[in-house]
């Protein structure tokens, strides 16, 4: 885990980390993402990963307004329920992942809550191996939603389209998570 708590300010839905050492967070610990991707001066962070990073005690976020307010992992699970469809499922699911040791980021444009990387991989910029793409893509939902199976199938040909399996994973009130995968069968 990180052994330094960093700082951020919280910017609409994301949270900005700067300082020395900026990409220690990214590269070593795979947190964020850096802005500008070619000569990065800092770090943005999303919603789930501030959360957790609050939980850890790793990161204490603020907002500026006429002073320095401090912002807790309520605060902003609240701002998510209120921006984000689908919060609670995905926190869920994200903090599973991470506990467990994997790498976990966004998959919007892969039509999906998360993409997620095997245990140990490091994000990098550049040419990756076969070892350091995305492993599974993953819609994270609650026991009682409802799904339409069109966007469940174009979310399974995506996946495999980038050679990845595609999880469903279901969280139910105890916020306990059961993985699914679902995979394109051709006969």
């Amino acid at each position: 885990m990180i052994d330094k708590v960093w700082e951020g300010e919280l910017v609409k839905n994301r949270v900005i980390v700067s300082g020395d050492n900026i990409l220690q967070i990214y590269d070593d610990y795979g947190y964020g993402k850096p802005i500008p991707s070619d000569n990065p001066k800092r770090i943005e962070i999303d919603f789930f990963e501030s959360i957790y990073l609050i939980e850890k005690e790793k990161l204490k976020v603020f907002e500026k307004k006429d002073k320095k307010i401090t912002i807790k992992s309520e605060d902003l699970i609240r701002i998510g329920n209120q921006e984000i469809s689908e919060f609670n499922p995905q926190m869920a699911v994200f903090r599973d992942l991470r506990e467990r040791g994997y790498l976990v980021k966004t998959g919007f444009k892969f039509g999906a809550h998360f993409r997620v990387y095997e245990r140990g991989v490091r994000l990098k910029r550049g040419p990756k191996t076969q070892h350091e793409h995305t492993k599974w893509v993953l819609h994270a939902v609650s026991e009682e939603s409802a799904f339409s199976l069109p966007e469940l199938s174009r979310a399974v040909r995506l996946a495999h389209n980038i050679r990845a399996t595609f999880i469903w994973a279901v969280v139910d009130k105890e916020s306990d998570v059961t993985y699914y995968n679902i995979q394109r069968i051709t006969p």
